[in-house]
């Protein structure tokens, strides 16, 4: 099981990228995702989905491009992934109670509520400059 999705991975590959270039000019599609190794295709579909987002801005024409919609620092690593592939979960009955029958004293879902929990502020707390002042 992986709580971040192979096509979330891609994701975060393509803002990394738009954080070392921020302030730069637009970066095309075409130059992320061969910069950031995933494939133009699925960079583009990527791209459209943080836009749609509002994550990132697509500009259009000549010098046209991809860039981060707000600085590095007021994007959290939990909004970027939450963006792609919804919220987090680590198994169904954290936040849906009623899918276990054995939930009210089930010591299982209680733990794994505080670990869900703690994931969540944990990713949060990460905004995407800190992804760059960790390299």
């Amino acid at each position: 099981m992986d709580v971040i999705r192979r096509n979330t991975d891609y994701a975060l590959r393509l803002i990394v990228g738009l954080v070392e270039n921020y302030g730069g000019a637009p970066v095309s599609a075409r130059r992320l995702a061969k910069n950031c190794d995933v494939s133009y295709e699925l960079g583009c579909k990527l791209l459209q989905k943080l836009s749609s987002s509002k994550l990132v801005v697509s500009r259009m024409g000549a010098n046209g491009g991809f860039e981060l919609a707000k600085s590095p620092e007021k994007i959290s690593l939990y909004r970027v992934i939450k963006a792609l592939q919804g919220n987090i979960c680590l198994n169904r009955c954290v936040p849906d109670a009623k899918s276990c029958p054995k939930r009210p004293a089930c010591m299982i879902s209680k733990k794994l509520a505080s670990l869900q929990k703690y994931i969540e502020e944990y990713l949060k707390n990460i905004t995407l400059d800190e992804l760059l002042k960790r390299k």
